[in-house]
């Protein structure tokens, strides 16, 4: 029987706390796959010109350290905004919706799932947008300082005489300007619009083919009322079918940027991530509490 839910909100604390340990322990994973990469790097001598530096010792020792700390904390604040946008998005746009039966995920609803995701990205767009605008401020009022330099008269002359049109004084503070709105107008805007076609071609991708071979499957249990638990992720299926999504995306992306091996590495990266993700969620789960959420 299909029972369609929507989920309404999300619990940051529990949300947060599994995103973080979870990616803190894949990174560390990595670590360990550069390390083994760089001590076969060193051991064979592949790049002489590095001397007596070491790799192992220079590079990988420190990555053990450095690359699970840096996914712990920076899935923090990505986790935390990013589910705190969620619920509050939700009563506007509506949330994600799956429709179930038992614990397999049959379909997902294509506008719903697109028009949440996508426009949580445009606002990460804009927070990037007002980031880089902000950065690139004072580049150029040191360009326009620069310009009333004795020097960058003869520089701007020459320059010009071959056909390069140089902006000064006020020229600099159009550019600025343009720069800034295309920052923090056009990359939002520009984010919503690939971003809910990208979340929307998974979607059907999804509903249409790959759920013909494998399903997403999520266990499900029920706390009080509308709160329910995530307490159970299977992983082959699930694994399966995720690869298979970005497999289909990776062969549209890969004609378009001409990389037709895309599809293939999409497969088993995807696979392989989602797996490692379901496992760890699963032995997490008992021991630092399950991802919880409001299901209607």
């Amino acid at each position: 029987m299909m029972n369609i839910k929507e989920i309404k909100g999300i619990k940051l604390a529990p949300f947060t706390r599994m995103t973080a340990s979870i990616y803190a322990v894949l990174g560390f994973v990595a670590a360990v796959v550069m390390l083994i990469g760089l001590t076969i790097v060193q051991v064979a001598g592949v790049i002489p010109e590095l001397g007596h530096f070491n790799l192992v010792t220079g590079v990988g020792i420190p990555l053990i350290v450095l690359l699970p700390i840096g996914a712990f904390f920076s899935t923090i604040v990505m986790s935390f905004f990013s589910v705190m946008l969620y619920n509050v998005l939700v009563p506007r746009l509506g949330g994600v919706k799956l429709e179930l039966v038992g614990n397999e995920v049959e379909n997902i609803p294509v506008v719903p799932f697109s028009l949440i995701l996508s426009a949580i990205g445009a606002v990460w767009a804009f927070i990037l947008g007002l980031v880089l605008a902000a950065v690139i401020s004072p580049l150029f009022s040191l360009i326009g300082a620069m310009g009333t330099m004795p020097e960058a008269a003869s520089i701007t002359a020459n320059l010009t005489a071959s056909g390069v049109a140089i902006p000064t004084g006020p020229g600099i503070g159009v550019a600025e300007a343009i720069v800034s709105l295309v920052l923090i107008i056009g990359l939002p805007i520009m984010a919503f619009v690939f971003g809910f076609i990208w979340n929307a071609l998974f979607a059907l991708f999804y509903n249409y083919l790959v759920s013909r071979v494998a399903k997403i499957q999520l266990e499900f249990g029920q706390i009080t009322g509308s709160l329910h638990e995530l307490k159970h992720i299977p992983v082959l299926p699930t694994a399966l079918s995720v690869a298979l999504v970005f497999t289909l995306l990776g062969l549209i992306s890969g004609i378009l940027s001409k990389n037709y091996g895309e599809f293939i590495s999409n497969f088993v990266v995807y696979f392989i991530e989602t797996a490692l993700i379901a496992l760890l969620y699963n032995y997490l789960a008992p021991r630092i509490g399950s991802i919880k959420l409001n299901l209607e």
